[in-house]
C-alpha cells in the first residue's frame, strides 16, 4: 500500500508552533543565579557581582506593577529603583544575628541572556565570619538555585541556596 499522507497547512502549522515551544522550554530548563563576594579588607566591605537570568528576574521585578518590567524598555531609574527594592527583599549580610547591613546596588549591565548585578556592602568592623541570607527568585521559582561563591581572607568556598536553605553561615 502506498499512501500519501496530507497535511493541511492549520496542521503544519500547530506541528510547527509546538516544536518551537519545545525548543524553548529547553533552552531555559533551571532556574538558577550566580553570586560572587570578594572580601575587601582594605575597604573594609564586600564586593559583589551577581549573575541573573534576564527574564527570570524581569518576571519577579513585574510582581505587583500595572506593566511587565523589561531591562530594555522600562525607565532605567525605574528598572533601579526596583532591583533595589527586590534585592534589599531577598539578600541579607550580616555579621551578627539580628543585623542586617545596608546594601548598596552600583549598577547592572547585559550579558547575552544574562544581567549582572553589582552590588557593596559596607562591614561594621574586620569579620571570619558572614551570615547570609538569600532567597532571591525562590518565591517566583519553586526550583531557584543561588549559589554563591565567597572569596575571603585567602579562602574561597562555596554554597548552594535553595528553598527552605535560604540562610547560612560562612566562616573563613
Amino acid at each position: 500500500m502506498n499512501k500519501q499522507l496530507k497535511f493541511s497547512p492549520r496542521g503544519l502549522l500547530l506541528a510547527a508552533l509546538l516544536t518551537l515551544l519545545s525548543f524553548a522550554a529547553l533552552a531555559h530548563a533551571y532556574h538558577a543565579s550566580i553570586m560572587e563576594v570578594r572580601y575587601n579588607t582594605q575597604k573594609q566591605q564586600l564586593e559583589i557581582s551577581l549573575k541573573v537570568f534576564t527574564d527570570d528576574f524581569e518576571k519577579a521585578l513585574s510582581v505587583g506593577q500595572p506593566r511587565s518590567i523589561s531591562f530594555e524598555t522600562t525607565p532605567r531609574a525605574q528598572v533601579t529603583q526596583l532591583t533595589t527594592e527586590l534585592l534589599r527583599k531577598s539578600l541579607a549580610f550580616s555579621t551578627r544575628p539580628g543585623e542586617t547591613l545596608p546594601l548598596q546596588l552600583i549598577g547592572f549591565e547585559k550579558d547575552h541572556e544574562a544581567h549582572w548585578l553589582y552590588l557593596a556592602v559596607k562591614l561594621p568592623k574586620p569579620t571570619n565570619t558572614l551570615l547570609l541570607r538569600h532567597k532571591l527568585l525562590t518565591e517566583t521559582f519553586a526550583d531557584q538555585m543561588n549559589i554563591v561563591n565567597l572569596d575571603a581572607g585567602g579562602k574561597k568556598q562555596s554554597a548552594l541556596f535553595r528553598e527552605g536553605n535560604e540562610e547560612q553561615k560562612l566562616s573563613f
